[in-house]
């Protein structure tokens, strides 16, 4: 997912329940996982499949934000548990799997709203899967003017042809949003309560920082 759809995100999700500078050092720890190095690692975005190596940084991130000294290190944890999160939504299967799944006419799609990106069934889907990375090719897709290269390139398990990162891969990235936000929202309650088993109630006030 491109930076200014985590801001999005983020924004919608977290807004009324921490404060703005609390939100700004979330965005920008979330942000953070995009480095190359961040990148490279494959189970911070939920690629290569790597689902429960995906799932164990998430909840190593949660202890990391419980058990910090301070706010701004328990912030720049649960940023980069929310980049996780929101990326399995914009890099797996699991919005076409959903909507494959509902009975509509093709003229009367649900809409996004309708998503349910915390389905207990389709999480555990076996057919679930998330793009393959195939380097060094699928760097081109990174490059606006390159990205119908990389397609002509790559299979259709790639990164490039599966991601919903932004509007122009397709229908279903507004599901992906919608997913993305109802998953943060849902870690969020988590992790504060995390926060709360290991330092009590002042230690959630001072998480959301209002």
């Amino acid at each position: 997912m491109e930076a200014v759809y985590h801001r999005q995100v983020l924004a919608e999700a977290l807004g009324k329940r921490v404060s703005a500078r609390a939100l700004a050092a979330i965005y920008r720890a979330n942000i953070g996982q995009d480095s190359l190095r961040g990148l490279l690692t494959f189970a911070w975005h939920f690629d290569d499949s790597l689902f429960a190596e995906g799932l164990a940084c998430m909840e190593q991130w949660r202890r990391a934000a419980a058990e910090a000294g301070d706010p701004a290190a328990a912030w720049a944890a649960f940023g980069r548990l929310t980049h996780a999160a929101q990326d399995f939504y914009s890099h797996s299967n699991y919005v076409a799997l959903w909507y494959q799944q509902q009975q509509f006419a093709p003229e009367a799609a649900p809409p996004p709203e309708a998503i349910d990106g915390l389905d207990p069934a389709l999480l555990q889907d076996k057919r679930l899967i998330s793009g393959r990375v195939y380097l060094p090719w699928e760097g081109l897709s990174f490059v606006p003017g390159l990205r119908g290269l990389a397609k002509l390139i790559l299979p259709k398990d790639s990164h490039a042809w599966m991601n919903l990162d932004r509007p122009d891969t397709g229908p279903l990235f507004p599901y992906s949003l919608v997913a993305a936000r109802q998953r943060t929202l849902a870690e969020f309650e988590r992790t504060l309560a995390a926060i709360g088993e290991a330092g009590g109630e002042a230690a959630m006030r001072a998480f959301c920082d209002r």
